[in-house]
């Protein structure tokens, strides 16, 4: 007769040893969950929180190094990528085509700009109430209120259709945005934009110790985090499992009791209010609105923000936004270095003629080489060194 008293006592991962809801992992292995709640945390590893922190330090100390020009760049990159997360909810994540989104910045732009702009005008509408969160929050409700009226419509289609129909929404934009005056200032006169104040202090203006620009930066950047946040906790809620049952079968999702109609408004609601947020956001920074900023060419250039950035990732809705914003610095440097380019818009070729093509060629590179967008890229990355040098 055996006994097991000579044998190496071991323990088993029985239930009191298991880290259950207080978030350890077994035996300190890495990635091995035991519980949904580990799996669906905002930040479930280590490397994520330090990334984090890391980067929220480096946030802070770019306006004492940069120049205020660059600064004004990644200030309008932070309010892009809160547009780009908006279209990445209701594209990436609810499967729902949307080629309208310049309709939606437009009604926040204008909202807010209404709902700031001064008393007693009688060519243009204005409330004067410039306390940044009233007229931030008005412009995102107008445009979801929006969203919300056409979303019934946008419920009963899908694919090519659904696309046509948010297309034909920045041409009504358009149309409205040139002939409503009062609202708008008109084509070639505009009207000054919200004017970003908060607690009494206007964080257009320099002061004795922060710039404009490092103001601005500073704030667009604050809103971007908190915005990123409220996207990554309904991308991780019911509500983003919702959108994400429609995109990938919308049949199947209603059979498994899920409302399909009551999704895809919800879905349009959202991100109307993201855009009309960053609509409003977006020309506070410039100071100025223009009828003929909301054209067909914004919608494209959001569209490449989330393909190139990458497809229902609010991680790559950032990164895509930053890239597009980025891109016309750079491309402002070709004629240094290829004598043919001009930058005039007169002469041909030109860059802005390259900037445009750019974003038709990158959209298409992407699709074909890297499907899953610049977040793509840096997963591969990131798991070719984790399993390196079995990479295998």
């Amino acid at each position: 007769m055996t006994t097991t008293d000579d044998r190496p006592t071991t323990t088993s991962p029985s239930r009191s040893a298991a880290p259950g809801a207080k978030g350890r992992r077994p035996w300190g292995r890495p990635a091995l969950y035991t519980g949904y709640g580990q799996d669906m945390a905002l930040l479930n590893t280590g490397a994520k929180k330090a990334a984090l922190g890391v980067l929220m330090v480096l946030a802070l100390l770019l306006p004492f190094v940069l120049e205020d020009d660059l600064l004004r760049l990644l200030a309008t990159g932070a309010v892009l990528a809160i547009g780009a997360i908006g279209l990445n909810l209701v594209t990436g994540y609810a499967g729902q085509v949307s080629l309208g989104h310049a309709f939606f910045l437009g009604i926040g732009a204008y909202t807010a700009a209404v709902v700031s702009g001064e008393t007693g005008d009688e060519d243009l509408y204005g409330f004067g109430i410039t306390f940044l969160p009233v007229w931030l929050l008005a412009g995102g409700a107008m445009a979801a209120l929006v969203g919300l009226v056409v979303s019934p419509l946008a419920s009963r289609l899908r694919g090519l259709y659904l696309a046509i129909v948010t297309l034909g929404l920045v041409f009504l934009g358009e149309h409205v945005f040139r002939e409503w005056d009062a609202v708008t200032g008109g084509v070639g006169v505009g009207r000054p934009a919200a004017d970003p104040v908060l607690f009494g202090v206007d964080l257009s203006r320099s002061t004795a110790s922060f710039s404009a620009d490092q103001q601005l930066y500073l704030l667009m950047t604050g809103l971007l985090v908190l915005f990123a946040l409220l996207g990554r906790n309904i991308a991780r809620s019911a509500i983003g499992r919702s959108f994400a049952a429609v995109r990938d079968r919308d049949i199947a999702a209603e059979v498994t009791g899920v409302d399909v109609r009551k999704a895809k408004r919800l879905a349009f609601v959202i991100s109307g209010f993201y855009a009309g947020c960053a609509g409003a956001l977006l020309y506070s920074i410039s100071g100025y609105l223009d009828p003929s900023s909301f054209g067909l060419l914004v919608s494209v250039q959001f569209v490449a923000m989330v393909l190139i950035g990458g497809v229902a990732t609010i991680s790559g809705s950032i990164m895509g936004a930053y890239f597009i914003a980025i891109l016309p610095r750079l491309t402002r440097e070709l004629p240094e270095y290829l004598p043919f380019l001009s930058s005039s818009a007169t002469e041909f070729p030109n860059v802005f003629q390259v900037e445009t093509l750019l974003y038709g060629l990158l959209i298409v590179a992407f699709l074909i080489f890297e499907p899953r967008g610049l977040f793509g890229v840096w997963v591969r990355a990131r798991n070719y060194w984790k399993s390196w040098p079995f990479s295998y």
